[in-house]
C-alpha cells in the first residue's frame, strides 16, 4: 500500500525534471533502434514512435507522488508505438516490423482465459494472441519489452506475421466502434535486467492508462498465509453440504487444519433455457459441460444447500448424519458413463445400424441411477427454507465455525456474469437479454475448447452494463451475511464474445470490473477474490484496482482429457511452467496462485515442491479418503498456516528464452526469498508443450527423460528486495540440498552445483548467508528440514557476538550451518540437548510444537 501521509507537491513538478538520454530512435528508412542497436527493420512508415513523456499525463494519475516520481526517472526508458490507416475500422492489423535472429519470450494465449510461455528467433514464430514480447539484445546487455495495450474502445494484442513480421492486431469487439489512428497502441521499454524491465514497465503503464494499481498498492486477501481445501475435484457440481463437512472433518482427524475452504461450482441457483419451471434447480448435473449453458435465477444459494438445517453438524460423531465417502466417486462415475453414451449416440446419429432407441433407454436408466445417487429431490419440500438463520448457506458456515475453530475463511465460486450461462432472464429485477457469442478472428488460433463451445453454443444472459454493480453486490451482500468472506471469480475473460451492442470489449469491461470492485470494496475485504480463467490484458489492464489476487496457471488437470495416459506426468511440468512464466507480468499487478493439487496424485510431491515455494497460498483439492497427511505436512503448520516465501516464484535468468517442456534441454529453475535466505527449486518438465499446428499442448514421449542443469547462488537475483540486496553482499552461503538433506558451502566465484534429475522430479537448493560470530564461528540457520521450505521457518534472526538468537514457527527438526560446536542450546528457556558433526558442520536438535505459542520457539546458540 502507499505510504501513509505522504507529502503533497504538484504533479507539474515532474514535467520539470531534466531531459534524460533517449534511447530509441525510428529512421526514415523503417529501422527502429534501442540505444544504437537496430532491433526491428522494415518497419512501415505509417508507424510512429513517440517519448514516454509526450504521451503520458501524468496530471491524470492517481498514483501517488513518489510513485510517479519512479515513473519519471525511468521514462526515457519507454516509449510508444502507434500506427494510422486511411480506412476506420473495428479490427487492424499491421505491422510493427520485423526481426530475425534474435531470442525472444513471449506470453500467449492458447485458450480464451489461459495464457502460457513461448520462445523462439523471430517475429514469424510468435503465437497468435501473444500478450507481450521480451526481447534479448546481448549487444548492450540489455532487454527490450514490447507489450501491446489498451487505447480508447480498442485492445491490442501480438500476432505473428510473414518474413519475420511482428504483427499488432487493435480491436474493439464491435463493428459499431472503428478507428484509424493509435498513437499508443504499444508500450516499448529497455532496462539491463529482466525483472527490473516488467517492474518499471508495468508501473509506466498503470500510471499512464490509470485503469489498474500494481499489488503494491493493494492490499493482501486474508488467505495468504494459510491452507485450504477447494471441493472441485472432490465433488465437482455433486458438492454438497454433508460432503463438505465430512472432507473438512477428514483433514481434522489426520492432524491437517484447513484455514480456509472454497466451495467450489455446484452450490448455486441454476437451471437452462429448456427447463420449464424458472425456479427450480436443474437436477443431477455433476461434470463441466452440463453446467455451462445453466443460468442463474437465484442469488442465493441452490436447494442442496437451502436445505441444510441448523445445528445438524454439531453433535458429536454418534449422532451427525452418516456420509458414504465412496458416494461423491460413484456419482462422478456415473456422470462419467452417461456422458460416454451420450457421445456414442451424437456419432450413432450420423451413421446407421444402431439401435438409438436401445441407447435412449440406456441413458435413461442411467440417469435414474444417477438421481438415486444424488438422493431425493423432493425430500424435505415442505420445509421454510427462507428462515436464513434455521437453514441454508449461513446455518451451514455458522455451525462448520462453531466445529472447526479454525476455519477463518469460507469461499465460494461464481463465473463473471453469474453462472456459466450468465443471468436467466425474467427471474431478477436486473434487466438481463441472452447474448449470442462472437469470437474474435484470433481466438481461431487457440486451443479447442469445450467451456467456449458450451458458452457459445447457450448465449450468455448478460446483466446491462450499467447494472453490473447490483448484479455483484445482490450476490454479495447475501454472501456476506451468509458468512461467506471472499469469492472465486471464474470465467473473466469471458465479456468480449458479447461486446457488439455495448460499445466494445474495452467499454463493457470497465463497467462489469467497475460493478465488481465497489461490491468487493463493500462485502469482503475490499480483496478477498481469486480470479480465475483471467490470463488477458483487458483484465489486467482494466479489472485490477481493487482485486490482488490472480490464478497463474490453467487448471491442474489430474490426467489428460484428451486421453493420453502419459498425461498424467507430462500435464504437471506444464502446469508449472504456466504459472511461472505467467507470474513475470501478472505478478506485478497481482499475487500468483498456483492453484490446487491433489495430495494423493502420482505427482503430488512434484506439485507440492513448487507450492512450497511459490509465495501464494497453497490448497488442495483432495477427493474424500484421498489424503497423504505425511506429505501436507511438509507444506503446512499444525494451525493450518504455512511457511511462505517472501516474493512470488519467477524463472531463473539463464532459463528466461529456454524452453524447459520440450526442448530436451533445459530444466525449470525458479527462485524465491525467505526473510533470511533465499530458494531455488529445480524441476524436470521437460514432456509436453504446445503443438501450433494441431493447436494443442500435447505429450512429447522423447522429451519425457533424465536432464541435468547447474544451480549458481548468482541464479537468485539478490537485488530484487532489499532484504536480498543486504543478503547479496555475505562472502560466503550454505546451501541446504532439502532432498539429500546436504550441505555445501559456496561463494559467487564457486563453480555452479551439478544437478540430475529424473522425469517429473525436483530438487530444493535453500541459500543462506553465512554469518561470522567473532573469530573463528561460522553460522547460518537453515530451518526445520522436515519442511520443504525449510528456511520459511525462521521468523526472527538476531546475532550477538558469540549467539545467535532465533524466532523458529513449527515443530520438528531445527538445522543450522555450525563450523564449531556451540557450548549449549536454548529452547524457550530451556537448555536442550543437540547433536553437532565436525565432519559435516551440522547442528541438529528438536523443537516442539507448542499450541499455546501460536507454535513458536525461542531459540538460543551460543558459544
Amino acid at each position: 500500500m502507499a505510504p501513509p501521509n505522504e507529502p503533497v507537491f504538484p504533479i507539474t513538478s515532474l514535467a520539470k525534471a531534466k531531459p534524460l538520454d533517449q534511447y530509441f530512435d525510428l529512421s526514415k528508412d523503417g529501422k527502429f533502434s534501442v540505444k544504437g542497436v537496430n532491433l526491428l527493420s522494415e518497419v512501415p512508415n505509417n508507424v510512429s514512435f513517440s517519448e514516454f513523456s509526450s504521451i503520458c499525463k501524468y496530471s491524470e494519475s492517481d498514483a501517488s507522488f513518489s510513485f510517479l516520481q519512479r515513473v519519471q526517472s525511468a521514462s526515457n526508458r519507454g516509449g510508444f508505438l502507434g500506427f494510422e490507416v486511411e480506412e476506420p475500422s473495428d479490427r487492424v492489423i499491421n505491422s510493427l516490423g520485423k526481426f530475425h535472429d534474435r531470442n525472444f519470450l513471449s506470453i500467449f494465449r492458447f485458450k480464451t482465459w489461459w495464457s502460457t510461455q513461448w520462445v523462439g528467433k523471430c517475429g514469424s514464430e510468435l503465437q497468435m494472441e501473444s500478450q507481450w514480447l521480451l526481447l534479448d539484445v546481448p549487444e548492450t546487455n540489455s532487454y527490450v519489452l514490447i507489450v501491446p495495450l489498451i487505447e480508447g474502445s480498442f485492445r491490442g494484442a501480438l500476432n505473428p506475421g510473414d518474413d519475420g513480421h511482428i504483427m499488432v492486431c487493435v480491436e474493439s469487439g464491435s463493428t459499431k466502434v472503428k478507428e484509424s489512428n493509435f498513437k499508443a497502441i504499444a508500450y516499448v521499454h529497455v532496462c539491463d535486467n529482466p525483472y527490473n524491465i516488467m517492474k518499471e514497465s508495468f508501473s509506466a503503464l498503470r500510471v499512464h492508462l490509470n485503469t489498474f494499481r500494481l499489488l503494491e498498492e493493494k492490499g493482501t486477501p486474508t488467505i495468504m498465509d494459510k491452507f485450504g481445501w477447494c471441493t472441485w475435484d472432490a465433488f465437482y457440481l455433486g458438492v454438497e453440504p454433508m460432503g463438505v463437512f465430512h472432507g473438512v472433518n477428514e483433514f481434522a482427524q489426520g492432524g491437517v487444519s484447513i484455514r480456509f475452504l472454497i466451495i467450489d461450482d455446484g452450490w448455486q441457483s441454476v437451471n437452462c433455457d429448456e427447463d420449464n419451471n424458472l425456479n427450480k434447480d436443474k437436477k443431477s448435473v455433476v461434470l463441466g459441460g452440463d453446467q455451462m449453458t445453466a443460468r442463474l435465477y437465484r442469488f442465493n444459494e441452490g436447494d442442496k444447500f437451502r436445505k441444510y438445517k441448523s445445528g445438524l453438524l454439531l453433535g458429536d460423531d454418534d449422532t451427525i448424519p452418516p456420509y458414504n465417502p465412496m458416494k461423491p466417486k460413484m456419482i462422478i462415475s456415473k456422470a462419467i458413463e452417461i456422458e460416454h453414451i451420450d457421445k456414442v449416440r451424437k456419432r450413432a446419429v450420423q451413421s446407421s445400424g444402431i439401435d438409438l432407441p436401445a441407447l435412449d433407454k440406456k441413458v435413461a436408466m442411467l440417469k435414474r441411477e444417477l438421481q438415486e445417487l444424488m438422493g431425493s429431490e423432493d425430500e424435505n419440500e415442505s420445509e421454510n427454507f427462507d428462515e436464513i438463520e434455521e437453514y441454508g448457506m449461513k446455518a451451514f458456515t455458522r455451525d462448520l465455525r462453531m466445529k472447526f475453530k479454525g476455519l477463518d475463511d469460507i469461499w465460494v465460486w461464481h463465473a463473471l456474469c453469474g453462472a456459466w450461462g450468465g443471468v436467466r432472464p425474467q427471474t431478477s429485477h436486473l434487466n438481463v437479454s441472452v447474448m449470442p457469442c462472437k469470437l474474435s478472428p484470433g481466438l481461431a488460433g487457440t486451443m479447442d475448447d469445450l467451456a467456449v463451445d458450451k458458452i457459445v453454443e447457450g448465449g450468455i444472459g448478460l446483466v446491462q452494463p450499467d447494472q453490473a454493480y447490483e448484479l455483484y453486490d445482490s450476490m454479495y451482500s447475501y454472501l456476506s451475511n451468509a458468512g461467506i468472506t471472499g469469492v472465486k471469480v471464474d470465467v473473466i475473460q469471458a465479456l468480449e464474445y458479447v461486446s457488439e451492442q455495448f460499445g466494445g470489449r474495452v467499454d463493457l469491461a470497465k463497467k462489469y470490473y467497475d460493478g465488481l470492485s465497489k461490491s468487493l470494496e463493500k462485502n469482503f475485504n475490499g480483496c478477498n477474490l481469486l480470479s480465475s480463467m483471467e490470463q488477458c490484458n483487458d483484465f489486467l489492464f482494466l479489472g485490477t484496482k481493487q482485486i490482488s489476487m490472480g490464478r497463474v496457471g490453467d487448471d491442474f488437470w489430474f490426467q489428460d482429457p484428451n486421453g493420453d495416459p502419459n498425461g498424467v506426468f507430462w500435464l504437471q511440468g506444464v502446469h508449472m511452467i504456466h504459472c511461472s512464466y505467467n507470474s513475470l507480468w501478472m505478478g506485478q499487478i497481482l499475487h500468483p496462485d498456483w492453484d490446487m493439487f491433489q495430495s494423493d496424485h502420482i505427482c503430488a510431491e512434484f506439485h507440492a515442491g513448487s507450492r512450497a515455494i511459490c509465495g501464494g497460498p497453497i490448497y488442495v483439492s483432495d477427493s474424500l479418503g484421498d489424503h497423504d497427511f505425511d506429505l501436507l505436512n511438509k507444506l503446512v503448520y499444525p494451525d493450518g498456516t504455512i511457511p511462505r516465501c517472501q516474493h512470488f516464484a519467477l524463472p531463473t535468468r539463464d532459463v528466461l528464452f529456454k524452453n524447459p517442456l520440450f526442448d530436451q534441454q533445459s530444466i525449470l529453475k525458479i527462485w524465491n526469498f525467505n526473510k533470511y535466505g533465499a530458494v531455488i527449486g529445480a524441476f524436470n518438465c521437460q514432456g509436453a508443450g504446445w503443438d501450433r499446428d494441431d493447436r494443442r499442448i500435447k505429450g512429447y514421449k522423447q522429451c519425457y527423460k533424465t536432464m541435468e542443469g547447474f544451480i549458481h547462488v548468482k541464479d537468485i537475483e539478490w537485488d530484487q528486495t532489499l532484504q536480498g540486496i543486504d543478503m547479496s553482499y555475505a562472502e560466503e552461503f550454505v546451501v541446504y540440498l532439502h532432498q539429500s538433506n546436504s550441505l555445501h558451502l559456496v561463494t559467487p566465484e564457486s563453480d555452479p552445483i551439478h544437478v540430475v534429475l529424473d522425469p517429473s522430479t525436483f530438487v530444493l537448493f535453500s541459500f543462506v548467508p553465512i554469518k561470522r560470530l567473532g573469530q573463528v564461528v561460522k553460522f547460518a540457520p537453515i530451518g526445520l528440514t522436515n519442511m520443504f521450505n525449510s528456511g520459511g521457518t525462521i521468523q526472527e534472526l538476531e546475532f550477538e557476538e558469540s549467539s545467535a538468537k532465533m524466532k523458529i514457527k513449527g515443530g520438528g527438526n531445527l538445522l543450522a550451518y555450525s563450523n564449531e560446536a556451540p557450548k549449549n542450546c536454548i529452547v524457550n528457556g530451556v537448555e536442550v540437548e543437540f547433536e553437532w558433526s565436525n565432519h559435516h558442520n551440522k547442528l541438529v536438535f528438536i523443537l516442539p510444537w507448542i499450541e499455546e505459542a501460536g507454535g513458536v520457539s525461542q531459540v538460543i546458540v551460543r558459544y
